[in-house]
Order: C-alpha cells, then structure tokens, then sequence
C-alpha cells in the first residue's frame, strides 16, 4: 500500500483555522486508521508545481503513490475506496453515502459558503444579498432538519457523507446559523465528539501555529 501524502498550506491567518479542508482528509485518515503524512507549500507563494496539483491553487490535494487527487470530496471518495469505515460495501449503502456527500457539496456548501462571508464580513441583515442567502440557507436546512431528527448517520453507518456534511454544517454554527435547527446542530455536535475528529483538529491547529 502507497504512503498517502497529505498537502496542505504552511500556513493560513487565524480565522479559517479549524476550517481549511485538509481537515475533511485528516479526518478521514484518522477514522480509518491510514497511516499519513502532512507536507506543506507555501500559503504567499504558489508555483507551478502547486497549481500543477492543485489548478486553482488552493488546497488541499492527496498523493497515493503516483496518483495525485485535488477537492476534498473527490479525495474522500477515493480514500473510501481503502477503508469500510468510511463507505459502506453494499450498493444501496455506498450510493447512499455517494448522494450525501455531493449534496453536501452541491446543495447545502454552496449555500453556507457564502452566507458566512457575508456574515463574516459584517453585511447588514438588511442587504439585499444578504436576505438572499439567508433565506437560501434556512431553505436548505429547513429540508435537512428532518432528514438528521431522524438518523444518526446520513448512510446508516457514519461515512464519508457524514464528514463533508458535518464539516459544511459546522460552519454555519460557527456563527450560530443552526440555532433554529436542532436537530442538525445536533448531528454537528454528535460528528465533531468523535475521536478522530477531535485529533484532526488539534493536528490542524498545531500545523498552522507551528509557522507563526
């Protein structure tokens, strides 16, 4: 089995950190037990050798040997591929955790992405744009509260789909955007309790403060 190399920025300021996507890959290294490595590129200094991994220059990517994979959703599907513990070996199970995982992407992060920068950014709930997307995510969670009042897992069994969703969800609570949510502030309370969650973060964290 290829190491699995891990590339990151050396570096990030202190509001996205806890949130760059290498957590997703750390995490699900962690929940599988695969043994990795972190390597670093510079965060104010992106060459061609970083866009030729990762073309929109942003981070981060996966090497397996000698295949190298860049968006998190696309490394987590490959690392499914190594471990049960991150996708299910039925084919109702695995399509399931499929589904979850590009919704979480597709109809539910491209949602709060944006709503928290706008909130970040201090814009008025007055804003016109910012009445959009508020409105565009409660839509969204409004749909997504049911769906996790009644799983504990999105697949049956924690997967994949649970780490971006959960991931994309914790965003939004970071700025208490799931306070008239329960049940998703819940599943957010129940991904992030879970050890290897809990190790990922700290070694994100660590990593960052490390080059300040």
């Amino acid at each position: 089995m290829a190491d699995l190399i891990l590339t990151t920025f050396n570096w990030v300021p202190d509001m996205p950190r806890g949130y760059v996507r290498d957590l997703r890959v750390r995490w699900a290294m962690e929940e599988a037990g695969l043994p990795y490595r972190v390597e670093s590129v510079p965060f104010d200094a992106r060459g061609a050798e970083h866009f030729a991994h990762q073309p929109f220059g942003q981070v981060p990517w996966l090497t397996d040997g000698d295949v190298s994979i860049f968006e998190s959703g696309a490394i987590l599907m490959h690392l499914g591929q190594r471990s049960e513990s991150l996708m299910p070996t039925d084919p109702q199970g695995r399509s399931t955790a499929m589904e979850w995982l590009f919704a979480a992407l597709n109809s539910v992060e491209m949602a709060s992405v944006p709503w928290s920068i706008f909130v970040f950014s201090g814009v008025t709930d007055e804003a016109a744009g910012r009445k959009l997307l508020d409105g565009f995510l409660h839509a969204r969670l409004t749909h997504m509260e049911p769906i996790l009042a009644g799983r504990e897992w999105l697949a049956g069994t924690f997967s994949v789909a649970d780490i971006v969703m959960a991931d994309v969800l914790r965003l939004v609570d970071r700025f208490d955007g799931l306070a008239a949510h329960p049940a998703c502030r819940d599943y957010v309370a129940r991904a992030t309790a879970r050890p290897a969650f809990i190790k990922a973060h700290a070694d994100q964290m660590a990593h960052f403060a490390a080059a300040d």
